[in-house]
């Protein structure tokens, strides 16, 4: 993946996986996985996003244009 990068699913590069906005995979691959872990653990101790961490964690989402997926968070 280095060699070649990630490519598109659909377009013109060669197929794999998608690139992100603010992350490569070969590069960030570590700093992916402690982001899991981390959004793993907020969601099994603070669904509702009530605490000051996850009140920080709306505004990030907010910032982002992501605010809508709080409502999908039960959803699992």
């Amino acid at each position: 993946m280095r060699l070649r990068g990630a490519g598109e699913l659909l377009g013109t590069l060669q197929s794999g996986i998608p690139l992100f906005r603010l992350a490569d995979l070969a590069v960030h691959a570590d700093l992916l996985a402690a982001a899991r872990d981390d959004a793993r653990m907020i969601v099994d101790r603070d669904l509702e996003l009530a605490s000051e961490r996850g009140q920080a964690l709306r505004v990030l989402l907010y910032l982002f244009e992501r605010d809508e997926a709080v409502r999908y968070l039960r959803a699992g």
